[in-house]
């Protein structure tokens, strides 16, 4: 005779069938808390992966719009107070420093100066003085913080006024005293395809010479750490061509930004630039997607824009970089932002800052 579970289940007796009820409702309690606590060990280990999924939102082009404070740095004796002008638009933002290699005439003795030309006297400011030990508190505070997704703090943007191989070495030296600050990528024998950065508190960019790829890529051995990122090359010689055609490569491991001077947008630059248009602003917005299609951070140089030129000379600024008034260089700052250049360089820290964070936004 076969039994079935029911019938079984009827057989039983009262107090049998309270008991294996009482049982079966414990089960599912127990595939309950079983899911419960499946599903609170998978959320914490969300939660603990979280800042690493999202620390790295702000290090890839298109992320955001930085104001790149151009030329920062002292002329001589005059505007020592660019740095801290430029910090005070907050972070994160950009820092330019002009740097060349020096040699004392008494002595022999060579070293890297912040200066925007050569010759220097010896007595300009270091790049180690002048922008590492001043950014010190800001970079400490952040590594005790952490990462919540805005790191790079600081891009400090390294335009070299001379190459000589034992100036750029001499460099390298000294950002490897700071490499704990400065964002890094592996070294890996095909520089045609991109690593993952390890983003830190600084990024660190050069400028496209070959001669500085082989100080800071080539003689770099396989499996150590990249410090300092290229621009990629670009094609001057027609610069209204087409964005393809004025950086037709991908990025690479080292090469990962494209410099730009304006006359890529408005024919002639600055000074021969009319009222801001839509075939502008469509300039624009096609050099900077194929920028970011193509893994390129993009810069343009240089914003500024006065109404009085003895605003020019008062402050070290450059005619060649004035749109002609404030009114004209906001309004390419703000179609910048828009279409979401990454570096916009400017002589006005202040008021270009001031615009960026209130019209920061997600690209």
């Amino acid at each position: 005779m076969k039994i079935s579970g029911s019938d079984l289940l009827v057989s039983q007796s009262p107090q049998h069938a309270v008991i294996l009820g009482e049982a079966q409702r414990n089960g599912a309690k127990s595939k309950d808390l079983l899911f419960a606590n499946l599903a609170a060990i998978l959320l914490f280990c969300f939660l603990q992966m979280t800042p690493a999924l999202f620390a790295q939102n702000a290090a890839h082009p298109g992320a955001r719009t930085v104001m790149d404070a151009h030329n920062c740095y002292p002329y001589f004796e005059w505007w020592s107070d660019r740095i801290d002008r430029a910090l005070s638009a907050g972070t994160p933002l950009a820092i330019e420093q002009d740097l060349g290699w020096y040699t004392d005439p008494k002595t022999g003795k060579s070293w890297s100066i912040v200066t925007h030309g050569m010759p220097g006297f010896g007595n300009e400011p270091t790049m180690k003085q002048y922008f590492f030990e001043r950014v010190r508190p800001i970079v400490e505070q952040a590594l005790r913080d952490g990462n919540h997704g805005n790191w790079p703090l600081i891009t400090l943007n390294l335009d070299f006024k001379t190459e000589e191989p034992e100036h750029l070495r001499a460099v390298l030296a000294l950002l490897n005293e700071y490499r704990d600050w400065l964002t890094t990528a592996p070294r890996t024998a095909d520089d045609a395809t991109t690593q993952p950065l390890d983003v830190r508190p600084i990024l660190v960019l050069t400028g496209e010479s070959d001669a500085q790829q082989k100080v800071f890529y080539d003689e770099i051995p396989v499996g150590s750490k990249l410090l300092v990122f290229g621009a990629a090359h670009t094609n001057e010689k027609n610069p209204m061509a087409a964005p393809e055609v004025l950086e037709p490569v991908h990025a690479t491991n080292y090469r990962r930004w494209w410099n730009n001077p304006w006359n890529v947008v408005e024919q002639g630059g600055q000074t021969k630039a009319g009222e801001w248009t839509k075939e502008d602003n469509l300039r624009l917005r096609s050099l900077v997607e194929h920028a970011h299609q193509n893994d390129l951070w993009i810069r343009f140089y240089t914003l500024d824009g006065v109404d009085k030129k003895e605003d020019l000379s008062c402050h070290g600024w450059f005619s060649s970089y004035n749109f002609g008034s404030l009114s004209a260089a906001e309004a390419r700052w703000r179609a910048a932002l828009e279409v979401g250049v990454d570096y916009i360089a400017s002589d006005q820290y202040e008021t270009l800052g001031k615009i960026v964070k209130e019209n920061t936004k997600e690209h």
